[in-house]
């Protein structure tokens, strides 16, 4: 009886230590996973069995979410499970998401399967539109996706229609063209087959690296409204606060980065940002619920740490997992290339056998054709036999023709050699007549041409005479009537009178010349601005052609200085005589030493995020 007693005792002593669990599922975003959760556990407890389970290291970018009244909310991690808002049937359900975003994601997400989370979370807002991303941008993350789901590009196994069934681009940028799916493929498997080489890790990367340059990546937005009753949007991410209009999503009003903020707090429902410049105003806003204005105060820190942490040196933690990254990296890499290097090894030995198997057939088929060739060639042999016998009898013959022939041919030649003395000396005599002809008739010619020369020279001479007696006489007479000038100085005695008539013909030649190289520069004058007249009347219809599809919002300065000078009339020669002014060039010197001082002030602005940075 005292057994039994203190049997059951301790049977209900066990039952009673016995905790309690309730069941949690858990969905990623590739998987859904189920455990077994004790009453007693906090968030980090579930949160860091998650991450044991996941293999994931890098924690800080992750939460727990769940849904409470149309309100997203994360799990606490300081705080018991089933003390949060979340429904009471099992099982309970949180979503293992990114919480914090990166600056940079190639510098800091370390691990492959903390780059792959990020991909499939940021690709899902991006196909639910909760990212803005560009056509063109779309189309080429989408070639990176399809590297990173299917490996390299090979035109033999990935052919049309392949990515029919895949959810590639945002339903805004489909319903904005007038394009086909089989359009859409064409051009993302273009830029698909230049990614040849990335493994999934490498093309991932390269999506999160375009996509993090996108204005929505990472900030979660909400409705607020400031102290005037102005509705406004609030935005937090990895940079700082920002104050967006709710039509405008893409560019912020107003920026707070992390390091320009002194304080954040909430009263109720009223949020405080301090700046750390106290000449500038503090910043208030509500927001609907104080269940939001908890959820901003939470990623503002999260966010405000992870920045404050980017610009320390990295733990020893983190130190060790880039390290590991690096080795397993460099490992997968010597693994890329020696499957590569087998692949190709085993391409070239099935191009070899490719080879050899077309060389035998191609022997093959020689030896076929060499066999039919020998037959034919055995049949053309017995024809020729035959042919030879023939030929022989026939030759007998001609041979017998031939010394008949021979014969006859001797008798002819006796008979011709006397017919072929008696013509070659006939051909001789009658050579010489014609030699003898030709020579008097040259003669006759030569003779003919010395006359014609003769009465040339004759007529000349005489002309000469005649001009030499005309120029004597007209010396004569002007030495003798020529008037003497009393104050002239006289002329030297021995001064030839042939060197005056010299003189003037020359001033006569040289002012006839003057004269002509003046006409033909004054018609190349005329020919030039004949053609510079017609040039303009090319230059001023082209402008009116194009005149009507200028943009006017698209000209640049220079295009509207230089309407300016040609409404005004000035040309190049005229505008670049102008010289500036000592004011002008003072003026251009202050403008200088103002963009200088502009670069500087940049600088000195930016230092206290460069000095951040380096701590």
């Amino acid at each position: 009886m005292a057994g039994a007693i203190a049997s059951r005792m301790s049977f209900s002593s066990l039952k009673r230590k016995q905790p309690k669990t309730f069941t949690v599922r858990i969905v990623t975003m590739d998987a859904e996973m189920e455990f077994s959760c004790e009453v007693k556990w906090k968030g980090k407890d579930l949160f860091d069995l998650v991450c044991r389970t996941l293999g994931l290291r890098e924690t800080w970018f992750f939460g727990l979410q769940y849904t409470i009244k149309d309100t997203v909310a994360w799990l606490k991690m300081d705080k018991k499970v089933l003390d949060h808002d979340v429904p009471t049937e099992e099982p309970v359900t949180f979503h293992f998401l990114a919480k914090f975003y990166p600056e940079n994601a190639e510098e800091e997400l370390v691990q492959e399967i903390t780059q792959h989370l990020f991909f499939l979370q940021v690709k899902k807002q991006i196909l639910d539109e909760k990212i803005y991303c560009p056509p063109e941008a779309s189309v080429l993350l989408a070639s990176y996706a399809v590297q990173a789901k299917y490996g390299d590009y090979d035109p033999t196994v990935h052919q049309r229609g392949f990515l029919a069934q895949e959810e590639l681009l945002p339903k805004r940028v489909i319903n904005l063209y007038q394009m086909t799916p089989e359009m859409w493929e064409e051009r993302i498997t273009a830029w698909y087959a230049e990614h040849r080489g990335r493994a999934r890790d490498e093309a991932e990367m390269e999506y999160l690296k375009i996509a993090q340059d996108l204005e929505m990546y990472g900030v979660n937005y909400f409705a607020i409204r400031n102290k005037k009753g102005t509705e406004l949007l609030l935005g937090v991410d990895a940079l700082g606060l920002h104050i967006y209009d709710p039509e405008n999503r893409l560019t912020p009003k107003i920026s707070f980065p992390w390091n320009e903020i002194r304080n954040i707090s909430y009263s109720d429902k009223e949020f405080t940002i301090k700046p750390l410049d106290k000449k500038i105003d503090v910043f208030k806003f509500n927001s609907s619920k104080l269940r939001v204005n908890k959820l901003i105060l939470q990623l503002c820190i999260g966010n405000h740490d992870l920045f404050m942490r980017r610009r320390k040196a990295d733990s020893l933690e983190v130190q060790q997992m880039k390290a590991q990254a690096r080795e397993e990296k460099a490992r997968k890499q010597m693994e890329r290339q020696r499957l590569a290097r087998e692949k190709q090894m085993r391409e070239e030995a099935e191009r070899t056998r490719d080879e050899l198997e077309r060389r035998l057939l191609q022997l093959k088929e020689e030896a076929t054709m060499a066999n039919e060739a020998l037959m034919r060639s055995e049949e053309t042999a017995d024809l020729l036999a035959e042919k030879a016998q023939i030929t022989e009898e026939e030759a007998k013959l001609l041979a017998q023709k031939a010394a008949e022939a021979e014969q006859e041919m001797q008798r002819i030649k006796a008979t011709a050699i006397r017919t072929e003395e008696e013509k070659r000396l006939m051909e001789q005599k009658v050579l010489e007549a014609e030699m003898l002809a030709l020579k008097m008739a040259e003669e006759s010619e030569r003779r003919a041409k010395e006359a014609d020369q003769l009465k040339q020279d004759l007529q000349e001479a005489r002309e000469s005479e005649r001009r030499a007696k005309q120029k004597l006489l007209e010396i004569t007479s002007k030495s003798s009537y020529m008037p003497m000038n009393s104050g002239m100085t006289a002329l030297p005695a021995d001064l030839p009178s042939f060197n005056l008539i010299s003189e003037s013909l020359s001033f006569d030649f040289k002012d006839t010349d003057m004269k002509r190289l003046s006409m033909e520069i004054e018609k190349e004058k005329v020919e030039y601005m004949e053609k510079s007249k017609h040039l303009q009347e090319q230059l001023n219809e082209l402008k009116t052609e194009i005149e009507a599809l200028k943009l006017k919002e698209r000209e640049t300065a220079l295009d509207i200085l230089h309407n300016e000078n040609a409404d005004r009339g000035n040309s190049k020669h005229n505008t670049i005589k102008k010289v500036p002014s000592p004011r002008q060039k003072t003026y251009l010197h202050l403008r200088l030493q103002s963009r200088l001082f502009q670069g500087t002030l940049c600088v000195v602005m930016g230092s206290p995020s460069v000095i951040l940075t380096c701590a």
